[in-house]
This record gives C-alpha cells, sequence and structure tokens, in this order.
C-alpha cells in the first residue's frame, strides 16, 4: 500500500469527518477478562486477500501491547507497512463510567522517546479525549468504538500518525480487530483482523551442501536459538561464521480456501527467489512442529514450554 494515498486519505477524511463507524462483527464467544497484552498480526488475513482480487487489500499491521507499572494504563505500538512503512504509540488508559462502560482512553507522547517499563511516567503523555474508545465487554468479548466525528476535530493537530489511531477495538479470545482512522479510505467496514502471535523456539541443523549435499556429508551447522512466531514469523539460516546460508525458515497459521482447513504451516524458503521449497503443517493448536529434508532438519516447540533439543 502506498504510504501517500494513505496520507492523502486521511486528509481528506479529516476534512469530511462525516463517516460513521458500524459495529464490529462478533467472532467466537469467549470472555474478555484476559489481559490484552502481547503482539498480534494480521498476517494470514492480508495472505487471504491475494487471491480476492475484488477486495482492497488490507496492509500488513502489527499490534505490539505492552504493560506499564501502572495496572490501568497500557502502551500500544503500532506499525502499517507500506512502500515507507508508519509507527505510532499511543499509551491507552482504562477506566469505567458513571454507567458502567468500558473507557479506553488514547494519549499522545509528548516527547520522541517516552519512557517504558519501570521509566513509564504518565507526564510524558497527553490525553486525545475526543477520541476515547467506549463500550462494554460481554459473552462476545470486549467492544469498544469512538466518535468518529469528535476525532476527526482533533487529528490534524495529531499529525500524520493519527492515520494509526484505533477508532475501534474488538477483543476476541486470541483476536484483536481494530479500525483504524486511516481505514475510513477502505470502506465503512474496513479493519484489520489480528491474532495473538506465539512464540516458537527451537533448534535447526544445515548441511553446508545445501540441497545437493551427500547423504554421508558431515559438513553440519547447528543453531540452538532459532526463535520465531507463528504469524508469518522468518528466521534467516546461516552457517557457523555467520555468513547467510540464503536459506530461511517461514512459521505461519492459514486456513486453506479447499477444505477451509486451518493449519500451522512450518516452510524451508529460498531467499533468493522467495519460493518454498517444502513444507511441513500440523493443528493450529500444536506445541511442536519439524522438518527433516536430509540436508535441513528443524524442530520447534513453543516457547511456553521450552525450546526443543536436537
Amino acid at each position: 500500500m502506498d504510504l501517500r494515498f494513505m496520507l492523502a486519505a486521511l486528509c481528506a477524511l479529516t476534512l469530511a469527518a462525516c463517516q460513521t463507524l458500524g459495529r464490529p462483527p462478533a467472532g467466537a464467544a469467549s470472555p474478555a477478562t484476559t489481559s490484552v497484552q502481547g503482539e498480534y498480526d494480521n498476517h494470514e488475513q492480508v495472505w487471504s486477500a491475494r487471491e480476492n482480487t475484488a477486495m482492497i487489500a488490507p496492509p500488513h499491521v502489527l499490534v505490539a501491547i505492552e504493560g506499564t507499572p501502572r495496572e490501568d494504563w497500557t502502551i500500544w505500538h503500532v506499525r502499517l507497512d507500506a512502500s515507507t512503512p508508519i509507527e505510532a504509540a499511543w499509551a491507552l488508559r482504562r477506566t469505567t463510567a458513571a454507567d458502567g462502560s468500558i473507557v479506553w482512553l488514547p494519549h499522545r507522547p509528548t516527547i520522541a522517546e517516552p519512557g517504558r517499563g519501570k521509566d513509564f511516567d504518565v507526564a510524558q503523555w497527553i490525553a486525545l479525549d475526543a477520541c476515547a474508545l467506549r463500550g462494554r465487554a460481554g459473552a462476545h468479548g470486549l467492544q469498544l468504538a469512538a466518535d468518529v466525528n469528535a476525532c476527526a476535530v482533533i487529528a490534524p493537530g495529531v499529525g500524520a500518525s493519527a492515520a494509526l489511531l484505533p477508532l475501534a477495538v474488538e477483543r476476541d479470545g486470541e483476536w484483536l480487530r481494530v479500525r483504524l482512522y486511516v481505514d475510513q479510505a477502505r470502506g465503512a467496514e474496513a479493519r484489520e483482523d489480528l491474532r495473538l502471535v506465539r512464540r516458537f523456539q527451537g533448534w535447526a541443523a544445515l548441511n553446508g551442501g545445501g540441497p545437493t549435499a551427500a547423504a554421508d556429508s558431515n559438513d553440519w551447522h547447528t543453531d540452538r536459538k532459532v526463535g520465531l512466531g507463528n504469524e508469518g514469523g522468518r528466521y534467516a539460516l546461516a552457517y557457523r561464521d555467520g555468513r547467510p546460508s540464503g536459506y530461511s525458515l517461514a512459521l505461519e497459521r492459514l486456513t486453506y480456501r479447499d477444505g477451509n482447513v486451518p493449519v500451522l504451516k512450518l516452510s524451508v524458503v529460498d531467499d533468493a527467489s522467495g519460493r518454498t521449497l517444502a513444507y511441513a503443517w500440523t493443528n493450529p493448536e500444536a506445541t511442536r512442529i519439524g522438518i527433516n529434508l536430509g540436508w535441513v532438519q528443524v524442530g520447534l516447540e513453543s516457547a511456553a514450554i521450552g525450546p526443543a533439543s536436537p
């Protein structure tokens, strides 16, 4: 997606300030009591759109939500991949209104590098009251939305990062569905469907002879610190001296249109051509996955359990 197009669309939307925000459709029922902290990625949504030329492809968006020493505050780091990627950070304060509804109030930073972790300081953030997200938690998760017209009034003063202001948020299990300010240019229902990233770690053994390595070759280059996420994560394989091997691992959750089968897929990729040389797949809930092609062998395990070992 071209950044100039998005910013032009953002300006037009700010001036018009006339669109209304549709209610996000609910997903599978689940309680909204768990923490929203974590890393979220809409890799599968972007992958699926490549086969549907009738729709405007969504941008690739990553949202990393980190906690602070203040339980009612979180920091959202939003990145949108475009010809020139754009990033923004928002501090969201969670409160409860008099009527019992939930309010997430976004704040923008007042300095270039606000403190994080133990150095978090609310004085380094200024509230964007007009863009407050309001809603409730129920059987279908947490659903919040901002007053689009009110938010549009202050958006010009926020600057280019306003493109990444959340106008609606739905948290449902592992899903974080977000409608950003810039999404208005793609239609009334446009949003990013992001899923919580699970980290995998383990090992990879690569033969120096590559795919044509002799069966009796002992030129193995073993990496016991492989780590990547399951939502489109990539890991470049290297030789023991640090030189790039020209091959990478890719780990992704996908749902194939034929049969509507969701899988966790581990691929070996040729970096030069981008071609997948081979892959293995298992169910999305699996905590272990591996592949053995003779010349390259990989074993991964969910980081929540511990690293796999050869």
